[in-house]
């Protein structure tokens, strides 16, 4: 049994910086959301290809950070 093609894989921690996220939202979205790259595992290490992250990302763009306004006291 060969290897899996990793040619455009980035680690979990790049994944998750070009997501704008966490490490472990990365994985809650991997394991909960439909439609979400799934990672390649090679033993206990996920590795995902930066090209499906990119293409999720457009169809899910970052949410606009909230601006709280401060309370009047």
């Amino acid at each position: 049994m060969g290897l899996p093609d990793l040619t455009g894989c980035v680690s979990s921690d790049e994944a998750a910086k070009l997501l704008q996220i966490d490490r472990q939202s990365l994985y809650n979205l991997a394991s909960s959301r439909a439609g979400f790259p799934r990672p390649v595992k090679v033993g206990r290490t996920s590795l995902w290809q930066r090209a499906e992250l990119e293409a999720w990302l457009v169809e899910h763009p970052p949410r606009p950070k909230s601006r709280h306004r401060p309370r009047a006291e």
